[in-house]
Formats: structure tokens, C-alpha cells, sequence
């Protein structure tokens, strides 16, 4: 999961990179950026916690970055609609950490 979660984030910066210089864009990938990398480096801060809470708080946070990460592809599809594959496949993965986090976050109570 954490090579994983790397990749995704590397996908992401690779695909806004793609995305027309302008305002909107503008804030919109800093956000996106933001959450869409945080899923994978509180991934691994999780994996390096002592206590099962201090694990669980991780993996709680992780999903929280990848619901918000799916929110801001959302909104970057609404102003790019030319780059819908690209934006497809990123909610594809990003929905799939959501339910692997979840199930993960539900284990561990």
C-alpha cells in the first residue's frame, strides 16, 4: 500500500502538470495536491506508530485526505472536462484506498 499510495501521488502531480495555467486551476491542484499526497505519508506514519491508537488516528486520517482528494477531482473535472480519462482513473484509485483505509480502520478496533 505505501509503494501504492507513492505512485498515486506521483500520477497526480504528473496529471496537474497537464492542466491549463489559470486561476481556478490554480487553487484548485494546491488542494488537491495537498490531500491527494497526504493519503500516502499518513499511510506510512501509521505504519510507523507505537500504539494501536496513534495506528488507527493514522489510518482515520488517511481516509479522511482520500474522501477529500475525490472532492477536489471532482471539482477539477467540473472546470477540465477534456482530461475525463485522466480524472478517471485517479477516482478509481482514490475510491479503492477509501475502502481499503476503511476496512483497515474497521480491523483494528
Amino acid at each position: 500500500m505505501e509503494d501504492r499510495t507513492l505512485k498515486f501521488g506521483k500520477n497526480l502531480i504528473r496529471f496537474c502538470n497537464l492542466l491549463p495555467k489559470n486561476q481556478i486551476n490554480f487553487k484548485l491542484v494546491d488542494q488537491l495536491i495537498r490531500s491527494g499526497t497526504s493519503v500516502g505519508a499518513n499511510y506510512r506514519e501509521a505504519n510507523e506508530t507505537d500504539t494501536k491508537n496513534d495506528f488507527r488516528n493514522r489510518i482515520r486520517i488517511s481516509k479522511k485526505e482520500a474522501k477529500e482528494t475525490l472532492y477536489w477531482l471532482d471539482l477539477v473535472h467540473e472546470q477540465n472536462k477534456e482530461f475525463e480519462k485522466n480524472i478517471t482513473e485517479l477516482q478509481d484509485e482514490c475510491g479503492q484506498f477509501v475502502k481499503i483505509l476503511a476496512a483497515i480502520f474497521e480491523k483494528t478496533k
